[in-house]
Parts: structure tokens; sequence; C-alpha cells
């Protein structure tokens, strides 16, 4: 059984940065997807009596089903001093109950011709399954199984504690691209829990402990802090008694009270230099602090999503043109924005420099491209050529079996109104050349920015 962290740290509106897990790559690239001819997923939502929220996305071509809960708790909604105590969690939901002991879970999905995982965001943590339709009905009641009798002893968490240790020590503190966007992410947000890591930094996971994770399972998981999604083949007039015979037995629980940290006005440039004699080729990251669909000036967030396609998104984009098919600067180059958090987005731009090309001059080139953006705005046509290819994506969602219910489940899982999700089309084809320019005059300051350069250490004496 994997367990991977899905950090929602950097996207492109359509575009996904390297380091972005695969599944947010569903989200970026398919959140339009929504409806019928127009591409909406056109779901149905019921709340049962104990608060918990049941979401269909029907669609009779798919043979399967996908099973998702999202619990609307990630790591920004850690007690200070325990960062990844959600992640931690999330390995520890598969330990088991007292009907469905240790590792069992995942074995008797696999026996049952099914496949299964689970990831922690910032934002949310999500456990999923992908089924035979048939087999719906034992999916809902191991979840909500483990959503009401979780059972873990203190060598189990020991055990998993060395695995999240292990897991960190290769995904990060074993690569130095890792390390330097976890400390650009710690100097780009000066007070909101997005800089501290998903994972959580090695000296508190050594630290947390049986109490630690009990509390914080107890406090969040409960069905009144739960969205379940099923998509594929299966019909709300299905789904609803299933749930309401397995998870509505459930009872809901009081929730915390949920500290909502702001932001404060960056006043000052960041800039974080680090060489590695692990890396051989650099790496430039141009990191600006940006409004989300739920945070500060939020109306800039859809041109946002726009800009993100123009600047870095495909061979035709224009920071692909300057750098990488007519300046012969860098090998690569891109862009990610994620508008779908709670808190502060981030508006990133990347490029790897070409072997022998210096980084000064590749930053140069990316200072050209955004300094263009703000003198001169973009064009109608790059707009309408960016919300074609946005809209155009959305195709690919509709005819995955897991991507609808995982777009809708995180949408929602976030705060997000089912209204929001399903005008995802009309607010991306309402973007105005405008619009896009007014928003990255707003982005594009100096004092929003965090440049984080990761070049190969020189030999002493060189």
């Amino acid at each position: 059984m994997q367990h991977r962290i899905r950090s929602t740290i950097a996207r492109s509106g359509r575009g996904l940065a390297r380091f972005v897990a695969a599944w947010l790559m569903l989200v970026a690239v398919a959140l339009p997807a929504l409806a019928d001819d127009a591409g909406r997923l056109s779901p149905e939502a019921v709340v049962l009596e104990n608060g918990l929220t049941l979401v269909v996305v029907a669609n009779p071509a798919m043979p399967a089903v996908a099973h998702y809960v999202f619990y609307k708790v990630g790591s920004i909604d850690e007690p200070w001093g325990k960062s990844g105590i959600a992640h931690f969690l999330e390995h520890l939901m598969f330990k088991g109950t007292p009907s469905v002991p240790d590792a069992a879970f995942s074995r008797v999905i696999a026996r049952n011709g099914g496949r299964d995982n689970a990831f922690t965001s910032y934002d949310f943590t999500g456990y999923y399954q992908t089924v035979p339709a048939d087999k719906l009905p034992l999916v809902m009641e191991m979840e909500a199984d483990r959503m009401a009798n979780l059972s873990f002893t203190e060598g189990q968490l020991e055990s998993e504690r060395r695995v999240v240790l292990e897991e960190r020590f290769s995904r990060t503190d074993n690569n130095p691209s890792a390390q330097l966007r976890e400390q650009t992410r710690a100097a780009l947000y000066l007070n909101h829990p997005y800089r501290l890591p998903v994972i959580g930094w090695e000296h508190e996971i050594r630290q947390l402990s049986h109490a630690d994770a009990r509390a914080f399972y107890e406090h969040w998981y409960a069905p009144n802090n739960a969205i379940v999604v099923v998509g594929g083949r299966v019909t709300m007039a299905e789904a609803r008694p299933l749930a309401e015979r397995t998870y509505g037995r459930v009872a809901a629980r009081p929730l915390p009270p949920r500290t909502v940290v702001q932001e404060p006005s960056r006043v000052a440039e960041t800039r974080i230099e680090m060489a590695s004699d692990r890396v051989r080729q650099p790496y430039v990251n141009r990191a600006y602090i940006a409004p989300s669909l739920l945070n500060g000036d939020t109306r800039h967030a859809y041109p946002l999503e726009v800009l993100a396609t123009i600047m870095g998104s495909g061979v035709s984009s224009r920071l692909n043109r300057a750098l990488v098919l007519e300046g012969s600067l860098a090998v690569s180059a891109s862009t990610s924005y994620d508008s779908s958090q709670r808190g502060p987005a981030t508006f990133n731009i990347f490029a790897t420099p070409r072997q022998d090309v210096p980084v000064a001059a590749v930053e140069a080139a990316i200072g050209a491209e955004v300094d263009r953006v703000l003198a001169d705005g973009v064009t109608d046509a790059e707009v309408a050529r960016a919300v074609r290819r946005i809209q155009d994506s959305a195709v690919y969602a509709r005819d995955s079996l897991s991507g609808p219910a995982r777009i809708v489940g995180s949408a929602l899982a976030i705060g997000l109104p089912l209204e929001e999700v399903d005008a995802w089309p009309d607010r991306i084809g309402a973007v105005t050349a405008a619009a896009v320019a007014e928003a990255a005059r707003f982005v594009f300051r100096p004092e929003n920015l965090a440049t984080s350069i990761l070049v190969p250490k020189r030999p002493q004496g060189s």
C-alpha cells in the first residue's frame, strides 16, 4: 500500500509544475469539466441527517465506480508545533478497526477487484477506492467503519512513524529541488500555515504521539466534516440508501473552532539561493503570493488561470517561445497557479537553463516577459486561445472514472459551493484581456515575490 502526499503547492491554470502530485493535474486540468454538452458534470448532492454530504456524479458509460471520502481538514488545521499530524493520521487510518484489522483494508479492496489510496493536502484529506459497481456497499461499509472505529496501537504508530520519516527523507531531504521548494514556501508565506510542509518538519514528526493522532482524529473525522463523492456507474437513487445505511449510522460530533490565519502584506522581495553537489542542472523559480478563489481579491482568480495558460502552458506559450524556442536559453519554461485553495495562492514561473547558459540570463529573460505583460497586457486573441485550451481539456476529465469525483469533492472540501463549481466554464469564458492585465499588475509586484535559485556546488578553489 502506498500513501502519497498530495500537496496543493503550485499548479497552472492548465499546466502542471513538475513537483505537483499527479492527482492535482486532474483538478488543474479538469476543474472546468462540468456539464452535459458544455462539459458540465451535473452532480447531485444531499446532506444526511448527521451532516455528511453525499454527492453523486453519475456516468453510466463507466464500467465501475470511484468512491471518495473528503475530510475538510488538512495540514493548515494542525496544532502549532505538530506539523505533519494530518498526514501521519492518513497513514494510521489504514491500521484497522476491531472488525477490519491491521492492513486488511487494502487487501479486502484488492480481493474484490479494486484499488485504493489516500492523500493529504494543505486544505483537506482524502481516501478513495475504485471498484466494480456492485462492490460500492462494501467500500461504504468499510469507510464508515474507520470513520467511527479507528484503532491503532503504540507499536503501529511507531512503525508508521518510520515509514513517514523515510518518506520525508526520500522525497524531500534527499532531493535538493524539494528542499529548496520547502524553503521557498517558508519564505513566501510570512504567517499562514501554507509555509509549513504537509509532511511536517522532521523534528516534529519524531515528537508526534498516540494522543496527538487520536485527538486529531476525534476532533475532525466526523460525518458532519466529511464529503462522500461517488462517480461512475451509479445513481443517487442507488447511492443514498447505501450511504444512509452505512455513514448514516455514524453520529455527528461537535467540531472544534477552525483557526483562520490571515497573511500580512509583504513589503520586501525575497531571494533564496541554494548550491548542492547533487545538482547537475540549475533551476529558477519566481513565486508570487496571489489571491485564490476564496482568499484575497478573488476577482483576479479566473484571470490568473488564463494568464498562467498564456504565459507558460504549452509549446506556444510566451515563456516557452521566448526562452526555449527562440532564445535558446532554457530547456523548459512554464507556470503554475492553483486558485482552488482556502488560503492565499502562489503564481509560479519556472525555468531550467540550458547547459552553460548563465542563470542570470534566464532570470533576465523571465523578467523581460513579466515586464512585457505589465507594459502591454495580453491580446484578445491570446485570451480566446487560452480559454479554448482550458475548456477543451475538460473533455478528458469527463471520460475519466475518478476525475469528476475528485474535482467536485476537492472543490466542496475547500468551501466552494456546488453552484460555483458548475459555473466554472462560464466564469473562465467571461475573462477579458483587460481583466488579465489587471490581475498581472496586482500580482507581479516586487514585494509579492520570492525568487529561488538552485545551482550546482562548485568545487572549492574553482
